[in-house]
């Protein structure tokens, strides 16, 4: 079982550019050490008839894009602070 030491956390969270405190860094060290031994114990299970997966196949059914005008414009544009010609209005941003 590999043991993830209070420096490697210190280590760890330098890089990920995280402040920890030192009372922190034991708690994650033994939940550090708890992940990595659990990992470790997938090594055990027997794989050697299992084929790898390459890909999932979608079988998911495709159905045709549509453009569906219901005419609810007037509702849509009763929720904007000004509309002009059926459109949104907004202040000019770029010139």
């Amino acid at each position: 079982m590999s043991k993830v030491s209070n420096e490697q956390i210190k280590k760890i969270a330098s890089l990920a550019r995280i402040q920890v405190s030192d009372e922190d860094v034991v708690e994650l060290s033994t939940k550090m050490t708890e992940i990595v031994s659990w990992v470790e114990s997938l090594n055990e299970i027997d794989t050697e008839n299992v084929e790898p997966m390459m890909a999932v196949e979608n079988s998911l059914q495709m159905r045709d894009d549509e453009v569906k005008d219901d005419n609810i414009s007037e509702e849509v544009l009763k929720n904007a602070p000004e509309s002009k010609f059926d459109f949104f209005a907004v202040p000019k941003f770029v010139e």
